[in-house]
């Protein structure tokens, strides 16, 4: 028998009716049109299905769909401002971090998860926030130097917001 799932998806109340057992990936892509969301390995292994709960980074192909009832969820899809890119997305765009694309939505969103929670992260600290992501085109190297492009965007966005410009994170 389904139940009413009630969540905050990408900044806006959603609701809808489900069956228990049915993964958060399955709802996201079928249910709600959201197919930036990837289904990869199905064992959470690839983090191609990354998104955030409450701005922690989880594999939506583990998680049970009732189990965000209440909870934030952002999605690839939300990422982004209107028409304008996020500076994670530009930084990866910039620095080539992205080559098929299959990946880049998890890696975008662990990269966030990453940076919402460590502004001037090591190299180190990027290798182990992106480690729970695969890619098979860029190799690594491309990735991490976006990662480490996006904190210092992300950086001077904040300074410029402080200093008193206008500026959406």
């Amino acid at each position: 028998m389904k139940k009413e799932l009630s969540f905050e998806l990408n900044g806006q109340h959603t609701s809808l009716w489900v069956e228990p057992g049915r993964l958060l990936t399955d709802v996201l892509r079928e249910d709600l049109q959201l197919t930036g969301t990837k289904v990869g390995c199905q064992v959470g292994e690839c983090g191609a299905c990354t998104v955030l709960v409450n701005g922690a980074a989880v594999n939506a192909c583990l998680t049970p769909a009732l189990s965000v009832m209440g909870q934030s969820v952002l999605t690839i899809e939300g990422v982004q401002n209107g028409d304008r890119l996020h500076p994670i997305q530009e930084a990866f765009m910039e620095t080539a971090a992205v080559q098929c694309g299959f990946c880049t939505p998890g890696m975008v969103l662990s990269a966030k998860a990453l940076l919402d929670a460590n502004e001037a992260p090591s190299d180190e600290d990027i290798a182990r926030g992106m480690s729970g992501n695969l890619c098979r085109c860029t190799g690594y190297q491309k990735i991490q130097d976006g990662v480490r492009l996006a904190a210092d965007k992300l950086r001077a966005k904040r300074q410029d917001t402080a200093s008193g410009e206008e500026g959406q994170l």
